[in-house]
């Protein structure tokens, strides 16, 4: 079960340090850590993995000793009975009324490996009739052993502790999956809100650009240094700038309200993304990653659970289309006297044997049925287990390919951004002094937008990528531990 670390949080917190009162500077490590604290989907998980974890006790529960306390304080009985008088040698009707309390304890123990249940118990029952003859009895039971077992039937406590830890084991994992799950969502929305900030401040700088090479033009085309075509170009720009301001402005308060609602924060105040530096992790080998996916994603554990439970419907149905049976025996004392003093002396010794046989003679094939059928049913598990093992795997390689491309094209997109920074401002200039006709400047911009964007999406994909591998391996390739 994941624990809040208090003085972590509060450390996340104070780096959330405002420009003013309705902004929070946002890393994409605080969007991470927030989610996994306060978001739904975090919440659901643990939910999900409590659910679990209450099942997995119950059954730890169930291999200890229990103690009952079984009470009947009161019965009272006021009733007409038939009894036979042997002085007039028939049967008539009586009036009857009597009392009766009895209490007992006992404690039962489960025995796994056999299947059969031991069994200690004690009893005490009183009992008093009224009317013309009124007489009080007392019957104990000061101490009773006993052990039932079927013979040759289905043990269902051998499978219980095949597949409970098997279960526990793997929703803990599928807490830290779904965790993993978790913070790929937040670096979906983080990275949609770094995009329309981006863009938001592409489009102001843009609009301000656009502005005053108009102003420029205007005074160019004054002394016929431009066209009026060129003028009518420069002013259409501004326009397009300002309606794509007006764009991105939506597109941004409609990313930043995703994200807000996501991370279950205050969705009024405005979020502003730092974006992380470009990250120097190696690359991840396919064959290390295959082996940690096998040996901690939930899927497999999934599979192996799906195939215990379907062997263990095929040993229950091929086991109850044979004959049971099926013994309980038990020793012990017990006493019937008309005063309670009395009946804990001279103890009478209690033997019970009890075996039970059940044949299947004549049911029309309907457990032969049931067991064809599970067997099938194991068959398609089987095969589906293989199907499902190919495809985490292929999914794993491909996932690590991915990755290990995606330093390269951060270092490309990060070389083109600068470069068409500088071709930008180069053309700008050349244009500002009459060097540059408008199409070669609008071509400029829109590479420096482009190239722009291609960054944030490369750091993007690789963020996306390398968690995906931590989700589908539940491995931190960076400190080279598992992640729990």
């Amino acid at each position: 079960m994941r624990h809040i670390n208090i003085t972590w949080l509060c450390m996340v917190v104070l780096s959330w340090t405002p420009v003013h009162a309705q902004e929070l500077r946002l890393t994409l490590d605080d969007a991470i850590a927030t989610a996994a604290e306060s978001s739904l989907s975090a919440i659901k998980a643990e939910s999900s993995y409590l659910s679990g974890y209450w099942e997995y006790r119950a059954f730890k529960a169930e291999r200890l000793p229990s103690l009952t306390l079984n009470l009947t304080p009161a019965q009272y009985n006021r009733r007409i009975v038939q009894r036979y008088d042997s002085d007039a040698d028939r049967d008539v009707y009586r009036s009857q009324q009597a009392y009766y309390a009895s209490g007992g304890l006992s404690i039962r123990q489960n025995v796994d490996w056999t299947g059969g249940t031991l069994y200690v118990d004690a009893n005490l029952d009183y009992l008093r009739y009224f009317g013309a003859d009124t007489y009080t009895q007392f019957s104990s039971v000061p101490f009773r052993i006993g052990y039932s077992q079927s013979l040759v039937g289905y043990n269902a406590f051998k499978w219980d502790k095949l597949i409970e830890p098997l279960k526990f084991e793997r929703k803990q994992k599928e807490l830290t999956y779904n965790m993993e799950q978790v913070s790929e969502e937040a670096i979906r929305y983080f990275f949609s809100l770094a995009q329309a900030q981006a863009e938001y401040d592409l489009a102001v700088k843009n609009l301000a650009s656009c502005d005053t090479l108009c102003t420029i033009g205007r005074e160019r085309h004054k002394i016929a240094a431009i066209s009026e075509a060129d003028l009518l170009t420069l002013e259409l720009d501004v326009v397009n700038a300002r309606n794509t301001l007006r764009n991105s402005e939506i597109t941004l308060k409609r990313a930043m309200f995703q994200l807000a609602s996501f991370l279950n924060i205050d969705k009024g105040r405005d979020i502003h993304i730092a974006l992380p530096e470009r990250p120097a992790f190696e690359v991840v080998a396919a064959d290390e990653a295959l082996e940690q996916a096998r040996k901690n994603n939930p899927q497999f554990l999934s599979i192996r659970q799906n195939i215990l439970e379907s062997r263990r419907t095929v040993d229950r149905t091929r086991k109850e289309s044979y004959f049971n049976v099926s013994v309980n025996a038990s020793v012990g004392f017990n006493q019937v006297a008309d005063r309670f003093n009395d009946v804990w002396h001279n103890l009478l010794q209690q033997d019970m044997v009890a075996v039970s046989v059940s044949i299947p003679l004549v049911d029309w094939g309907v457990r032969k049925g049931k067991y064809n059928m599970a067997r099938n049913n194991l068959d398609v598990v089987e095969t589906s287990a293989r199907q499902t093992e190919q495809s985490i795997e292929e999914e794993v390689i491909m996932t690590v390919n991915d990755f290990n491309v995606q330093g390269g094209i951060i270092e490309s997109a990060e070389e083109a951004r600068g470069l068409a920074e500088s071709a930008y401002e180069e053309t700008r200039a050349r244009f500002i002094i009459g060097q540059s006709d408008i199409n070669s400047l609008s071509l400029a911009l829109n590479r420096k937008d482009a190239a722009e964007k291609n960054y944030i999406a490369a750091l993007k994909n690789y963020w996306l990528s390398y968690y995906k591998i931590r989700r589908l391996t539940l491995f931190d390739f960076d400190k080279q531990q598992a992640i729990k």
